[in-house]
């Protein structure tokens, strides 16, 4: 298939890209590479597609891999953009679109509310439009456990109430699920959204607790551990999360345009909840170090558990995340010692 990767230089649509191209699909990957976290990381992730710093910074110019040739290609835009995008659709006559590109982060969102509305709800728009008007077959996005938001009932079921995020992340995600079911509805293409948990793995991004920890925990500096450590988080690693996302782009979803099962919702999570302190000392047993933890109150938009439930995943997709947060972490260190050159 031709598929449009949006937010390709990112922690999850980097691996997806990878993982498609590796699958034989030809990949066109979108990215805006804006400076939420250092772009040179999101650099470094392209150049892993073959795609240098030079030919990836000049906006609406599209790049060829170096490395994979014409499996996988690059162009820098905003998904705002309501003049070149429908082009780039228009002239790439994509087979399915896996739409990962967000502003991200809940604590950013409570500053800096715009961003959020502009990429997650106008850019999200601009997508469903380009999908409607170019008969994209099926239309796979990425949404967040955030949605759950003050929900008490554990584990997270997919069918459970959404109607009260506590950050403007989690509304802008929310409102993506809406929209693509009202798209759903009104024009006849199925959409699928993710709710994804906690992802953390080697290439993650640099605000996330997986990263922070571990710089804080090698630099001697303390950790800042909200709610006192009493959080629970069901972690998913990248690797998971990313076979998830490719093997329901790859289904054949036939029975589901016929039955008018236009729009579905899953959850992709490790299936159970880890204890913050417990995932601190597994960083902690990775690394031979041990954290000065700075105890803190909750903040602001955070919830307190997460946990998913992932049954319709198993029984739609044969298909169930599992890998050990042990395993995981120790992959993550082992890569950023790599990367950052620590012996």
């Amino acid at each position: 298939m031709k598929i449009l990767v949006t937010g390709a230089a990112g922690f999850i649509g980097f691996y997806v890209s990878k993982l498609l191209t590796s699958k034989g699909h030809f990949v066109v990957g979108l990215d805006n590479i804006n400076d939420y976290y250092d772009t040179e990381l999101k650099y470094a992730r392209l150049q892993q597609l073959g795609i240098s710093k030079e030919k990836g910074t000049i906006f609406n110019s599209i790049s060829k891999s170096e490395t994979m040739g014409n499996a996988f290609q690059f162009i820098r835009m905003n998904l705002e953009d309501r003049e070149t995008l429908p082009l780039l659709f228009k002239n790439e006559k994509f087979d399915a679109v896996c739409n990962l590109a967000a502003q991200a982060g809940v604590r950013y969102s409570i500053e800096n509310p715009e961003t959020y509305i502009d990429s997650n709800i106008v850019g999200f728009l601009n997508i469903l439009e380009c999908c409607r008007h170019h008969h994209i077959k099926h239309f796979v996005y990425a949404s967040s456990s955030s949605v759950y938001g003050l929900n008490e009932k554990i584990p997270f079921e997919t069918t459970d109430n959404v109607d009260h995020p506590i950050s403007l992340y989690a509304a802008t995600k929310k409102s993506n699920e809406l929209m693509a079911h009202t798209y759903s509805h009104l024009y006849g293409f199925p959409t699928t959204g993710l709710r994804f948990f906690t992802v953390y793995g080697p290439w993650g991004r640099p605000d996330m607790a997986m990263f922070l920890f571990t710089e804080a925990i090698i630099q001697g500096k303390p950790i800042k551990v909200f709610n006192e450590g009493k959080m629970e988080r069901d972690f998913t690693f990248i690797n998971d999360i990313v076979e998830g996302v490719v093997r329901i782009l790859e289904k054949d979803i036939t029975s589901r345009i016929d039955s008018k099962d236009l729009y579905r919702i899953y959850n992709i999570g490790n299936n159970n909840s880890v204890k913050l302190l417990d995932f601190i000392e597994a960083i902690e047993k990775s690394l031979g170090k041990k954290a000065d933890k700075l105890l803190l109150p909750m903040q602001p938009g955070d919830v307190k558990k997460t946990w998913a439930n992932v049954d319709d995943l198993i029984e739609d997709y044969d298909y169930k995340p599992n890998t050990p947060i042990e395993k995981g972490v120790a992959s993550f260190v082992a890569w950023y010692k790599q990367f950052y050159g620590i012996l």
